[in-house]
């Protein structure tokens, strides 16, 4: 008896598979069907003739269509689940995680491929200071540890004045809220600036984020366009978020992100045909993350860009914002009137990336000596878990993870869980040990197949 292969699902007239292949088949998962060879799936489970074998092939054969017996179940649990031999990465929080003859999986497999691949914006880890505004960078600040470190990193380390900008979410963390308030007593040369949606716009806004995405995660896409008037206003002439490695790389992991958008930010040429373009529509040239910038900001105003669409390249997470913030028309306005007005003046804030190992000691950046440095220079407050190290200034964080993780479980979204990437990630590149990351998932992460109770803090906001 011939059975689908667990993972593969028919959708229309393909095949799909919901995991992370081996690195000779990464991101190969759909095989297109003729029309004897959908007749065929559409009748499993069934005894195949020698012909009917014929038909599907080799490359469906054993693949996606195998005996009884080589059915693969798919863990309940992370006592159930196959490890990496050499990261935390295991079958039960990326269902569909394939591993090579060495034990190894595809992130592991695929370490020396990608480790130039640091970041789809321009890195810039010495920011020079400006001329033509009180402030020489902009942080998007969470009180988190990330985004803790670079105001420790930019101001302290490297002397310069930081404008600090925070969207004040409703699900901000205790902890968060503390480690702010400490930045704001240690570090002199940051100023700091908050804001906040009115309850019913963002109450429109998270209903509809919750019906696309079963979750309400909307940062740092609302902190964009509640800011970058701001940031024009004041010239700020570079931004950056709280971004550490493992979620640039993730991009790539996650089909997000190709190849050519981790060169884009550092090539010449690829920059100078884009500014060529602006010269002849009579804007000015684009210097050094200005295109990432207005890209992501017009993606915010506007939606999708169509090219980006059809390339199959597609971050739901920032496409289910934009579709939710069409809920309240008027917090785009602002944003369309800036983006405007910085895109004829040239006066466009760059949006880059500061490599956070590059700039931690021996080249890693280590969760935990970076939480010791802060606790001592910034008055930081680690979350109550002390073994958390992934996101950790918002009190939701687990509805997300867990949104995430049982919609791809249940083959509902291609889209693998953000944290169960990243926590696999950090393990692989050291940035926490092995032990240390699989601690983390037992007990602060959202892998779970019964909703967790952080989904009713969203809930009770929202349905008000």
């Amino acid at each position: 008896m011939y059975i689908l292969q667990s993972r593969y699902q028919l959708e229309n007239s393909s095949l799909h598979y919901y995991g992370l292949r081996n690195k000779e088949n990464l991101f190969k998962n759909v095989i297109r069907l003729s029309k004897r060879q959908l007749n065929i799936i559409q009748q499993l489970p069934k005894d195949l003739s020698k012909k009917e074998k014929r038909i599907l092939g080799k490359k469906i054969i054993d693949i996606a269509v195998v005996e009884e017996e080589k059915y693969r179940k798919v863990p309940t649990s992370l006592e159930e689940a196959h490890f990496c031999k050499n990261c935390a990465a295991n079958d039960f929080i990326i269902p569909g995680l394939e591993f090579d003859e060495n034990g190894l999986c595809p992130m592991c497999q695929t370490k020396e491929d990608t480790k130039w691949m640091k970041a789809v914006l321009p890195i810039l880890n010495d920011i020079p200071h400006s001329k033509k505004s009180r402030f020489d960078v902009a942080v998007f600040y969470t009180g988190g540890k990330d985004s803790t470190f670079l105001l420790y990193y930019l101001s302290k380390i490297k002397n310069l004045r930081v404008l600090a900008l925070t969207w004040e979410i409703h699900y901000m963390s205790l902890s968060a809220k503390l480690s702010i308030e400490g930045a704001k007593k240690t570090l002199d040369k940051v100023e700091f600036i908050s804001r906040k949606i009115d309850n019913e716009s963002l109450r429109k806004i998270y209903s509809k984020l919750y019906e696309l995405s079963e979750n309400t995660c909307a940062c740092p896409s609302l902190a964009y366009v509640l800011f970058y008037e701001v940031l024009v206003d004041e010239k700020v002439p570079y931004f950056v978020a709280g971004n550490e490695p493992v979620q640039m790389k993730g991009l790539y992991y996650n089909h997000m992100a190709p190849k050519i958008a981790y060169r884009f930010g550092s090539s010449k040429f690829l920059n100078f045909m884009v500014s060529l373009g602006r010269v002849f529509t009579l804007h000015p040239p684009l210097k050094k993350g200005q295109l990432q910038a207005l890209l992501t900001m017009k993606q915010l105003a506007n939606g999708d860009n169509i090219f980006k669409t059809m390339a199959g390249y597609q971050n739901s997470l920032v496409s289910n914002v934009c579709e939710a913030i069409k809920e309240v028309p008027s917090i785009v306005k602002p944003l369309k009137g800036a983006i405007r007005r910085s895109s004829w003046s040239g006066n466009i804030p760059a949006f880059i990336q500061v490599d956070l190992n590059d700039v931690s000691k021996d080249g890693i950046y280590d969760w935990r000596k970076v939480k010791d440095i802060l606790q001592k220079e910034c008055g930081y407050v680690p979350p109550e878990s002390l073994s958390k190290g992934l996101h950790t200034s918002c009190q939701s964080e687990k509805c997300k993870e867990y949104s995430q993780f049982i919609r791809f479980y249940q083959m509902k979204s291609s889209m693998i869980p953000f944290s169960a990437l990243e926590i696999s990630l950090a393990s692989r590149d050291q940035n926490i040990s092995r032990e240390e990351a699989i601690k983390e998932m037992k007990e602060n992460l959202g892998f779970h197949l019964e909703e967790v109770e952080e989904c009713q803090i969203m809930k009770k906001y929202f349905q008000k």
